[in-house]
């Protein structure tokens, strides 16, 4: 069973009644969900993903003290660690006193500055490329299953996504970065039989491609253990098989000509989706000359003449 679906119906078996009995006057202020940290939180939990953290269990979401005080968020934190401790066959471990739970009691405001570094969330142009990736998708994946003030709801929607400039600024990076290491410098190093840097090379670009996908897409890369699983969700593009080749295979001669031919058809197809999405207009097979082509379309004049790899 997956890690949602288990948590909902931990939540509905258990903690609407709970709700319900002992904290009737909250309905309308909290929220109830999963969402931060774990596969499960992704969708991308498995059988191997039970092995550590893995628990039925959810968050209760609660506003600051002014609306909710302390006393009753202890009560909360009582009432919640009296739920049964095993749930489906699935035993839940005693949450720390000292905080840092991923589920039970949080604050919102706790929350978004896990996740953000702010209390309310709210970024301004240049903090969006202050925080990690990984953690903007931790604020905004899972799923809230109530939310009486829709306060982190109204949270999770402003971080759904890079404003368009943030977006643009970091494609540019990364297509300068395919240009760079796939299509200049692998042949270079494979040239001098340098199979460590060769094979680095490759790593860059391969990382930069799976980054840039997620741009287009318009989709948040996740914590890099899950970037091809995230490269193999696309709808748009079918190039994961060729990137694993890319970075399975060792850099013998054949081996390296063959390479050199996948960095080209992954290059193609990822110049295709920018002038399909009408990010580009150059006619070049250089992911390098594209990059400033996206960089262009930058609307703040600060942020379009920043250093190209700014967002990278």
């Amino acid at each position: 069973m997956k890690g949602i679906e288990l948590a909902e119906k931990f939540y509905t078996e258990y903690g609407a009644p709970m709700l319900r009995e002992g904290f009737l006057q909250l309905e309308g202020l909290i929220a109830v969900g999963i969402a931060g940290s774990g596969s499960e939180c992704l969708g991308y939990d498995d059988e191997l993903s039970q092995d550590h953290d893995f628990e039925a269990g959810f968050c209760i979401f609660l506003p600051d003290e002014s609306v909710v005080d302390r006393k009753t968020e202890f009560a909360l934190e009582r009432a919640y660690s009296k739920l049964p401790s095993e749930f489906m066959g699935y035993k839940r471990p005693r949450l720390s006193p000292v905080g840092g739970n991923r589920h039970g009691v949080i604050r919102i405001s706790d929350f978004l500055e896990s996740k953000t570094g702010k209390r309310d969330g709210i970024l301004s142009l240049e903090e969006w490329f202050l925080v990690p990736e990984q953690s903007l998708l931790e604020a905004t994946d899972g799923k809230i299953f109530y939310d009486g003030l829709g306060v982190i709801s109204d949270a999770r929607k402003r971080l759904s996504y890079f404003p368009e400039d943030v977006r643009l600024k970091k494609l540019a990076g990364e297509l300068l970065m395919m240009g760079q290491t796939g299509q200049y410098n692998y042949a270079r190093c494979a040239e001098r039989n340098d199979g460590g840097a060769a094979q680095l090379v490759l790593a860059e670009f391969v990382k930069s491609t799976i980054h840039a996908v997620c741009l287009l897409e318009k989709r948040y890369m996740p914590y890099y253990k899950w970037s091809f699983r995230a490269l193999r969700d696309s709808a748009v593009f079918s190039i994961s098989d060729r990137l694993e080749y890319l970075m399975s295979t060792p850099n013998t001669r054949d081996e390296t000509e063959k390479k050199q031919k996948i960095i080209e058809s992954v290059c193609v197809d990822v110049i295709a989706e920018l002038l399909k999405q009408e990010l580009s207009d150059v006619g070049s097979k250089e992911t390098e000359a594209h990059a400033y082509a996206v960089n262009a379309k930058i609307e703040d004049p600060t942020l379009r003449n920043l250093h190209i790899l700014y967002g990278v």
